[in-house]
């Protein structure tokens, strides 16, 4: 589903009558582009697959994760986007492919939860909390992910990732600060910003790319 651009613009607007630092930012460098990612099981396993890796990285492990899944079936049978197939997956061919040991254990953890219905990802509970809360149980899932995926696969406008460094600095760059903000300091500043938080960051990691530091 993701954040289509015209709800992203205007809720970067209505962020800009809040916090006035907000629309001088906008005036400099425009608006971002809209990121969006599907919803699902792929996304979140991408996600772990993706941890402390490049996006090139992450793109050929993906690869090689996927292949094991498919082993030496008809090339149209499904693979990872499979949970099934992906637990038929030895830990050995996974660790193989390119998955830390870690990353082995967090992506069975997910497709189990998937597959037993622990996690229903068409259906999270419409609190923000309650959704991240769910999310998190499931081994190799941290708040910081959680949250990117409702924000990106879902489109949860308020999601407000404070964990996340370059938001923080980017936040205190457009705010002006002396010092760079903390988590508290962050989750603080923001809460006048709901329910426009999500676009709040999201204008945080363009203005990242944009403005040289």
């Amino acid at each position: 589903m993701g954040i289509q651009a015209d709800k992203l613009h205007a809720s970067i607007d209505a962020l800009g009558e809040i916090e006035p630092a907000f629309a001088a930012a906008l005036g400099r460098i425009g608006y971002p582009e809209p990121r969006i990612s599907e919803r699902g099981y792929v996304t979140l396993l991408r996600a772990i697959v993706g941890q402390q890796v490049s996006i090139k990285a992450a793109a050929a492990i993906w690869a090689r994760v996927d292949a094991a899944a498919r082993g030496a079936s008809d090339p149209t049978t499904r693979g990872a986007d499979d949970p099934a197939r992906l637990l038929a997956v030895s830990d050995q061919a996974l660790r193989d492919a390119g998955l830390s040991w870690g990353k082995v254990s967090y992506a069975k953890s997910l497709a189990e939860e998937v597959l037993s219905g622990r996690l229903d990802l068409e259906n999270l509970p419409p609190d923000d909390e309650e959704a991240i809360a769910q999310m998190v149980r499931v081994k190799g899932i941290g708040r910081w992910s959680a949250e990117i995926y409702l924000l990106f696969a879902e489109g949860r406008l308020d999601i407000w990732p404070a964990g996340d460094l370059a938001v923080r600095i980017e936040i205190g760059r457009i705010l002006g600060l002396d010092e760079n903000p903390n988590e508290k300091q962050t989750r603080a500043l923001a809460e006048g910003w709901s329910p426009h938080r999500g676009a709040a960051a999201i204008f945080a990691w363009h203005h990242r790319h944009v403005v040289p530091i």
